[in-house]
């Protein structure tokens, strides 16, 4: 996914390596780290509970922190995250503190720096871009008898937050001993609306339980400058410390203020970004609901908003403040502007009534649970992080509205809010089987990246279009090439992600409209990267690629990049002569438009006729690129716990030279284009390639769990899905305060459906060959073909369907052809078994000789400061 060693602090490039997200997996692949909370180490991680149930109790929708804890504050505010894929609210308390990091991020809303290389080369990307921690809306601070309450050392007789999956609200109640002895009920409540794009509503409810008492409301918009305050603590808010995933740090003033406002209840600010001159306007609006007598002041200037309700609070009245806020953005509207939305906004929400607002947002999860919930019987703790997943990809990308996905969506600064190959991969699919119109909406975000992809191949030399590697303009801002721009797969990433979308939904609409300009733009790119060896073995060769693993880079005929490529390639040229005979017009258009050259299309054809896919003959396996197996194999299983990720402590150079995986790249190449491979071929590569994966990226797990299913590592596939499952929940890779891993979340849906449920998708036919784990009785989910929902349940003994919504869909169950219809009874496909059975928990042994004769042996590289 996103990039690992690139940029620690503005201005300063540093070469490494590149990608997700540090991974510290147990009991799959040598070298794992001990057990979690809940689990002794001897156990099958399928078998674990990655959480303290004791603050964390199980329930099916929700989740709730029974206890308050300050020593994992970052996980927890990433847990409790709030949002729509427009804005989100990080998990910090009203109080503003204590915090880990303070945070409130809108898609898409950056700032640009000038990437400064130690050593400069032509084409190099030269513009950073990192997300901006905008003003923040949170703080309700609060006073009785003119002592704050502050969680870190308040006396609490009673504490629960939860977060609940079907309300979509964040909620609190406290019951606080004051110092004085003085009992004191709060409850808050926190929303960030689906229906509303731009709207949160915050409620504190105050109520003194035995003895009057002065009670002081502040509530706040804050311009913090990276999350930070006055209050901040350099040695523990913010994880400092050289970290590549975390994002930049500015240097300098960020939000330059362009106005401020303020009335008897109502607070609107507005500012520019300094140099990507992008403009935001933040209104809040209070509402104070109490019988006792109380006043309010109001106050703003450049940098903050203050509204402060005093209470003469009695014993059992309650004081409710309700804060309605609203946050606009733009890339150029002057903020003025701006200004005006938000006071509509804030007007049509006071007139609608709160009320309505929570009912919206029920009845939008609602429809969403209907269409994406899935089913596990009998296993609550399971069920309880499923949907934990399913809801936060609900909130990275419900209203992300022709923006991309970012890696961490908008629940934290991670990886700088850039945009990866990562939703392509593991977030469309899931959003092209449940919610196709949010699927179609980030197909258009990367059609909108087109000309800017352009420049970028043209930088590069090549014709067509090349996607950055990680963006959130449309232009590259990786520092380090060989692991960032030399991933040419994201052209067949995106193409993929786009052919599969149609499949699914039949919109050729869009496909013959803007889809086939992403099409052909990319096929001319591998066509111009590619080239023949005539006087050699006659195939189609690409060389210099780096492939999703990035502890390999810079390399010829990588299996990944030349698989994906080829799947580019024939559906460019599928899709043009489709479009010529069934929408002459559009085909014509389309020819003007790209100009289309008469040779091109039957170039494309025999580039991926031809495509040199490698393959050892002597070791059984499909290389990973041409002098993969060449290298020798770094011993994971002797490899110490404490140099774990291998990125954070060995130089790329070092790395490089060793077969070891950041993430299964093989083995992705085996799931995505499963049809090109065969059932061994799929073994054996598996077999090969997992022992020397480090799992040191998140989006490796969910793909060898599918993987491994399907070939029948059956216990291995649960062992690699639960790890994924709880990769946030149990903070597994030791960096979840940085936000969620939104791919990993498309993942497990993945793994799911895709691993567990069988479903395949290729060249637009819908298929099912199941592995449902012998621990769970059934495996219920939903999914969308053309317009039809289908419900699937799936058994031991049978695979049931039943159409939900729409008129019918057709697809087969190894090999049976099944025909679905509305008002018509579940179709049920007896099943024999759940395919191959392989009693195997472990990682697999790299053994063998090469070609050559030499014997592949293992060994663990010096690391810096050893002996």
């Amino acid at each position: 996914m996103s990039s690992d060693l690139e940029t620690p602090q503005v201005g300063v490039a540093v070469d490494g390596l590149a990608d997700d997200d540090s991974d510290r997996l147990e009991e799959v692949a040598p070298g794992l780290n001990s057990a979690k909370p809940g689990a002794a180490p001897d156990q099958p991680s399928s078998a674990r509970d990655y959480m303290d149930r004791l603050r964390y109790p199980v329930d099916e929708w929700k989740l709730t922190e029974a206890v308050y804890d300050t020593h994992d504050l970052g996980t927890s505010e990433t847990l409790f995250a709030v949002g729509n894929g427009y804005l989100g609210l990080r998990g910090n308390v009203e109080e503003g503190r204590e915090t880990y990091t303070h945070g409130t991020f809108i898609n898409g809303f950056h700032e640009t720096w000038p990437i400064r290389h130690a050593e400069e080369a032509f084409g190099f990307a030269r513009v950073g871009q990192t997300i901006v921690n905008v003003p923040d809306t949170k703080t309700m601070k609060l006073y009785v008898d003119d002592e704050p309450m502050l969680l870190s050392v308040a006396d609490l007789d009673e504490y629960d937050r939860t977060l609940d999956f079907r309300a979509g609200c964040l909620t609190r109640d406290i019951l606080w001993r004051t110092p004085g002895g003085k009992r004191v009920r709060v409850r808050s409540r926190r929303m960030v609306s689906f229906t509303q794009r731009h709207l949160a509503i915050m409620e504190m409810e105050v109520t003194v339980l035995d003895h009057a008492a002065p009670v002081v409301v502040s509530s706040q918009i804050l311009n913090r400058q990276d999350g930070k305050d006055e209050y901040h603590v350099q040695a523990a808010a913010m994880g400092e410390g050289w970290d590549p995933r975390k994002a930049e740090s500015f240097e300098s003033r960020v939000l330059e203020p362009q106005s401020h406002w303020s009335n008897d209840s109502r607070m609107v600010l507005g500012w520019r970004t300094a140099n990507s001159k992008m403009t935001i306007a933040v209104g809040v609006d209070h509402l104070i609901e109490t019988a006792d007598e109380h006043e309010s002041s109001i106050e703003t200037d450049e940098d903050m908003g203050k509204m402060v309700i005093k209470v003469q609070a009695q014993p059992g009245v309650p004081i409710k403040i309700t804060k309605l806020v609203a946050y606009h953005t733009s890339r150029g509207v002057p903020v003025r502007e701006l200004v005006d939305r938000c006071h509509r906004t804030l007007d049509r929400t006071r007139t609608e009534g709160v009320q309505k607002q929570y009912d919206d947002q029920r009845a939008w999860l609602d429809a969403f649970w209907e269409r994406s919930d899935v089913v596990i019987e009998g296993s609550p703790q399971l069920q309880q992080a499923v949907r934990w997943n399913l809801f936060h990809l609900a909130q990275a990308a419900g209203r992300a509205e022709q923006s991309g996905v970012p890696a961490k969506g908008v629940s934290g600064s991670g990886y700088g809010g850039h945009y990866f190959w990562d939703t392509e991969v593991y977030v469309l699919p899931f959003l092209t089987y449940t919610t196709p119109s949010m699927a179609r909406s980030a197909m258009r975000f990367r059609y909108n990246l087109l000309d800017a992809a352009r420049v970028r191949a043209s930088e590069l030399a090549e014709r067509g279009a090349l996607f950055p590697w990680r963006t959130i303009d449309g232009h590259e801002a990786s520092a380090y090439y060989a692991a960032g721009t030399a991933q040419y797969h994201i052209d067949a990433d995106i193409s993929y992600a786009l052919y599969k979308y149609v499949a699914a939904t039949g919109d050729t609409d869009f496909l013959y409209r803007q889809g086939v300009d992403i099409l052909v733009e990319t096929a001319r790119m591998w066509a111009d990267l590619g080239f023949w060896r005539e006087n050699g073995d006659g195939a189609f060769h690409i060389h210099s690629v780096t492939g999703p693993d990035e502890y390999t880079t810079v390399v010829n005929d990588n299996l990944f990049t030349n698989v994906m490529a080829r799947f580019n390639l024939r559906r460019a040229a599928e899709t043009v002569l489709e479009l010529e005979k069934v929408a002459p017009e559009e085909y014509a258009r389309m020819v003007q438009r790209l100009d289309l050259g008469p040779d091109e299309v039957e170039e494309w054809a025999s580039a991926a006729e031809h495509m040199h896919i490698p393959y050892d003959e002597t070791i059984g396996v499909h290389p990973q690129d041409a002098h993969f197996l060449e290298r020798e194999v770094w011993d994971l299983a002797n490899t110490p716990k404490d140099k774990r990720p291998l990125l954070l402590y060995y130089h790329p150079l070092v790395i490089y030279r060793f077969q070891v995986l950041k993430q299964a790249d093989v083995v992705l190449a085996l799931f995505l284009q499963g049809d090109q491979f065969t059932l061994d071929e799929k073994k054996s590569d598996f077999e090969y390639y997992d022992s020397i994966t480090t799992g040191d990226s998140t989006l490796s797990g969910v793909v060898q769990s599918i993987i491994a299913a399907e070939v029948g590592y059956h216990k291995l596939a649960m062992n690699y899905f639960t790890q994924a499952l709880f990769v946030d929940l149990g903070d597994l890779h030791g960096n979840a305060s940085d936000g969620v891993h939104v791919a990993n979340a498309g993942g497990v849906w993945e793994a799911l459906v895709m691993g567990f449920g069988g479903l395949r998708d290729y060249n637009r036919k819908i298929s099912f060959d199941p592995r449902l784990p012998d621990e769970w009785p059934s495996l219920t989910f939903r999914f969308t073909l053309k317009g039809t929902r289908v419900r699937a349940r799936l058994t031991h003994a049978a695979y049931e369907f039943v159409v939900e919504d729409g008129t019918e869909a057709s697809f087969s169950v190894r090999g049976q052809q099944v025909e679905v219809r509305a008002g018509g009874p579940a179709v049920v496909v007896p099943l024999a078994d759940q395919g191959p059975r392989i009693d195997a928990e472990r990682a697999f042994t790299t053994r063998g000789r090469r070609e050559d004769g030499s014997l592949i042996t293992a060994s663990v590289p010096r690391a810096a400061g050893e002996d």
